[in-house]
């Protein structure tokens, strides 16, 4: 792949790309968006914020043809235009990077970039030129991944990738980044950015949506705040800060942003893992967790963090190895047997591999422990599972109407917190946090971040696997960096910083555990 870089449309800098004026939309019960204006200029990234709920995906979708407006008028290039599906806005060059990932999991890598727009050999595809094309979009964003590689096999990271190249292949003169960064490493983002600058060059209007606040300085030239579907300001990026975008999203100030520690991890030891080997994934992984501890996993996309993870709960198998939960060895051949000795894990797929996001709350907090609230003839009793559903929505403050609603129309935030309660429900003495906070609002971050710390207070063993160094920082008592399926070193986290962490993710060097 020889690094071309992709053609976009050639735009005079500064023309107004679109315009929303006035723009309203209503779901049953709930006014998503109230008399919003909006505007994007050729050639500049245009931050939208707020947080869940504010009226930001809302907002996308009506630009991108998901959905109609109820009031408003929506101009493109000058013109009144209002897109009737996603088909109309991609023809009129609108392309949007969607927060929940958007692929068909059995097609290949390439087919999923240029599904639908595949190009042909008479009635035959081109696979070749298929293949060659795609390898362009995705060397364009300096990722290596095979385009013939299905989609199924893919890292969530790596799925996020895809996402970005397939909109970048349409060539658009309006791009929508819907949180593209959300699963993505500080190095990977950094290659976002480029591309970002490139596109910015030649003239693309660019709608960024992020709830990592402090990434738009590097890339945005003026920001839009929502809160509660209203429009509140727009000011070039350069005249505020970001307490001052804080301030406007959630309508107070937020003196912190992450809690005060109020657990003391002790010397005990409660889980151990020993020479975890899984061939051409990882080897040799050692480390330990004390009573009251949050240990940080730490590195690049595809050094192994997930997938140890995903090994300890049974979810994949390992070649060699040992665990010890509280001085005992156990044996994990599948997640039935980590979930009966205590052990949690929260995916960084929370949609498809945390939630049934079409059944209601109360069904989603007891599914863990099914047992609990049902007779020895294996009969659900509601009236159990409703006390105990209630019980964890009040314990973590979820907002939801009732436990009826079904878990889809809830924000991220709250979608996160019905996890952490499925779990708590089960008791357990280890948990691993895998992305907890991906496409959260920083409110909802919050609250996430003082769960996690009350937990560890109450003596459960914490794995918090991230990919924003300062959340790992602000978070954990110690750090585990991982660099190609190995542990490069295990440090103390007062006691390091952000470059150091990188140093060894990077396998810039190797060192064992500091006191």
């Amino acid at each position: 792949m020889g690094g071309t870089p992709l053609t976009v449309p050639k735009a005079d800098l500064g023309r107004t790309l679109l315009k929303l004026e006035d723009v309203s939309k209503e779901f049953p019960g709930v006014k998503a968006l109230s008399n919003v204006n909006f505007d994007l200029r050729a050639g500049e990234v245009h931050a939208v914020c707020g947080e869940n709920g504010a009226g930001k995906s809302t907002l996308m979708k009506i630009i991108s043809g998901v959905y109609q407006p109820d009031g408003g008028t929506i101009f493109h290039n000058g013109q009144p235009a209002r897109f009737a599906s996603t088909l109309q806005s991609e023809a009129a060059g609108i392309a949007i990077i969607h927060q929940e990932l958007n692929l068909v999991p059995h097609l290949s890598v390439a087919e999923n970039i240029y599904l639908a727009r595949e190009p042909r050999w008479g009635f035959l595809v081109d696979r070749r030129r298929l293949l060659e094309d795609a390898g362009r979009c995705l060397d364009r964003l300096g990722v290596s991944i095979d385009p013939s590689r299905q989609v199924r096999t893919l890292s969530v990271a790596q799925c996020q990738m895809v996402e970005i190249a397939k909109a970048l292949s349409l060539d658009a003169s309006v791009l929508i980044m819907d949180e593209p960064t959300s699963s993505l490493t500080e190095q990977e983002a950094q290659l976002l950015f480029r591309v970002i600058r490139d596109l910015k060059a030649a003239g693309t209007g660019i709608i960024y949506i992020s709830h990592r606040l402090d990434e738009l300085a590097e890339i945005v030239d003026r920001v839009t705040v929502l809160r509660d579907g209203r429009y509140i300001s727009t000011n070039d990026f350069a005249d505020v800060t970001v307490d001052d975008i804080v301030s406007r999203m959630v309508g107070r100030s937020l003196e912190d942003k992450f809690p005060e520690p109020t657990r003391q991890p002790g010397s005990e030891v409660i889980f151990a893992v020993s020479g975890l080997t899984k061939s051409g994934v990882f080897s040799d992984i050692s480390f330990e967790i004390r009573r009251g501890e949050i240990l940080g996993f730490a590195g690049l996309m595809g050094a192994g963090r997930t997938e140890v993870a995903r090994a300890i709960f049974g979810a994949d198998p390992y070649d060699a190895g040992t665990i010890t939960l509280a001085g005992e060895t156990i044996s994990i051949a599948n997640p039935r047997a980590a979930i009966d000795a205590g052990i949690a894990y929260l995916s960084e797929d929370r949609k498809s591999q945390g939630l049934a996001v079409k059944m209601p709350v109360d069904v989603n907090m007891v599914m863990a422990n099914m047992g609990a609230v049902s007779s020895s003839l294996g009969i659900i009793d509601r009236q159990r599972q409703r006390s105990a559903s209630q019980r964890y929505v009040d314990l973590l403050n979820i907002r939801t109407p009732s436990l009826n609603q079904p878990v889809r129309l809830l924000s991220g935030g709250n979608q996160q917190k019905i996890i952490i309660g499925k779990w708590l429900f089960r008791q357990p003495r280890i948990m691993f946090f895998d992305e907890p906070t991906r496409g959260i609002d920083v409110g909802a971050k919050f609250a996430i971040y003082q769960v996690m710390d009350e937990l560890a207070a109450q003596g459960i063993g914490i794995v918090l696997i991230s990919s924003e160094l300062p959340e790992v920082l602000g978070l954990s008592d110690r750090v585990a960096v991982f660099h190609n399926g190995r542990i490069t070193a295990t440090l103390v986290t007062r006691e390091t910083s952000q470059e150091e962490i990188m140093h060894y993710a990077s396998g810039s060097g190797r060192r064992g555990e500091q006191e």
